[in-house]
């Protein structure tokens, strides 16, 4: 048996992982079994660096609010700001405090420091503006999106003045009400004002479709854009207006998102929490998706945000279920997604101790590397059936890797020991 595994681990590097693969993926996403251990984002900032590197992928996404990721990206791209500032106001989560992040956003402005903007690699978070206590104010996008087209297309085929979205917001603290998430009374998402707004970001979102052509056409002058003189001439002012156009999507996903969202969180159905879990993840693949359209994205987020089967959880009203944003992707893209899964064997200091013999993780336990990669379906093909046992976690924070989910990930990263760097 121990043979039989010895002879499907490789070491955790940019070709083993594209050796699993039979062509590079358009989104290749590594996974994680929990959040805030920076062994795990050392391995991931090692493998995504030889993966720029050697393989051309030109955008890290992380599960992290899309619209702070904007200031992170500013930062590696073109130096704007600092790196603290990028860290204190970049990230969602709190994972700006992770030193394992810092060192991944400082690697990328490195990086890209004196290379053209086709060679350089970008950041995105692609988790909505979302917290597990509840959900930001959509002013912050709606205003944007309604922005960008009044400086471009003017007032007349606007739906709705800048005056007018402000009254309908309102006060931001009504959005991010703190008891709204275990009380669907407390929400704002089931008012008039919300409602009106669902219906008014829409309009935005299609006036954005529908005016294209112009949109891109404009130079990033026209319509009160600004920028400082310097070099690049139609190129330079296609790819801005792009740009542009873009990060306008970004803000219309977002508002109708939030809106939505906001909405599911004033119903009191049997249906809410499901909805709820569920919309978060399709703004996680949407997001992706349109990352996607501008060349190879490596992800990172936690493993159930990745999978290709159904997720479950069971919550206080009994258990809910539905489709993660890797299998969202996955259905759109089918071959060009790929997804490795992370498992682990301890972290000793949340009382996770070493696994038991009989489950996935305590065979790759017995294994002398401290790190290493296995192939797809390796439990099936070298242990036949049964597959391993589950492992039971004794702590909320971590997920074991299911057994029964092997044969859907394209392969796995397995970390031997997590050391406690508080």
């Amino acid at each position: 048996m121990d043979t039989g595994i010895k002879d499907t681990v490789h070491p955790v590097d940019a070709a083993s992982v594209l050796g699993l693969l039979p062509s590079r993926p358009r989104l290749l996403a590594l996974g994680e079994p929990t959040h805030g251990e920076d062994l795990l984002l050392d391995v991931r900032n090692a493998v995504f660096r030889q993966l720029v590197e050697q393989a051309g992928y030109r955008t890290v996404a992380i599960e992290s609010d899309c619209l702070r990721g904007l200031v992170v990206d500013a930062y590696v791209t073109s130096g704007t700001g600092t790196l603290d500032e990028a860290m204190e106001r970049g990230f969602s989560h709190g994972f700006g405090a992770s030193a394992a992040n810092r060192e991944l956003v400082r690697w990328m402005r490195a990086h890209n420091d004196g290379r053209p903007p086709a060679e350089q690699v970008r950041f995105a978070g692609f988790d909505g503006p979302l917290e597990i206590t509840g959900a930001a104010s959509p002013r912050r996008a709606l205003i944007a999106l309604h922005d960008y087209l009044a400086a471009r297309i003017g007032p007349r085929l606007l739906p709705c003045t800048a005056g007018e979205l402000d009254r309908l917001l309102g006060d931001d603290g009504r959005w991010t009400e703190p008891d709204a998430m275990l009380d669907p009374a407390r929400s704002v998402g089931g008012s008039a004002e919300a409602g009106r707004l669902r219906l008014l970001a829409d309009d935005l979102v299609s006036l954005l479709d529908e005016q294209t052509p112009s949109l891109l056409a404009a130079g990033p002058r026209d319509g009160g854009g600004s920028r400082e003189d310097r070099d690049g001439g139609d190129d330079r002012d296609a790819r801005d207006s792009r740009e542009a156009w873009e990060r306008a999507r970004l803000y219309g996903r977002t508002a109708t998102g939030l809106l939505l969202y906001h909405s599911w969180t004033a119903d009191a159905s049997e249906a809410r929490m499901g909805r709820l879990l569920g919309l978060r993840d399709r703004m996680m693949a949407d997001n992706l998706l349109a990352l996607a359209t501008r060349g190879p994205v490596l992800v990172h987020a936690h493993n159930a945000h990745l999978q290709r089967p159904r997720s479950t959880m069971r919550m206080w009203q009994g258990p809910v279920e539905w489709w993660s944003a890797g299998a969202l992707v996955s259905a759109r893209l089918g071959e060009e997604y790929a997804f490795l899964a992370t498992a682990l064997g301890t972290i000793r200091h949340q009382g996770v101790e070493t696994p038991p013999p009989d489950t996935l993780e305590g065979l790759l336990y017995a294994l002398p590397q401290d790190r290493c990669l296995v192939g797809p379906g390796w439990p099936a093909t070298v242990l036949g059936d049964p597959l391993p046992a589950p492992r039971v976690s004794p702590w909320f924070g971590y997920a074991p890797l299911d057994p029964g989910h092997l044969a859907d990930v394209d392969g796995a990263v397995f970390v031997k020991d997590v050391p406690d760097r508080r």
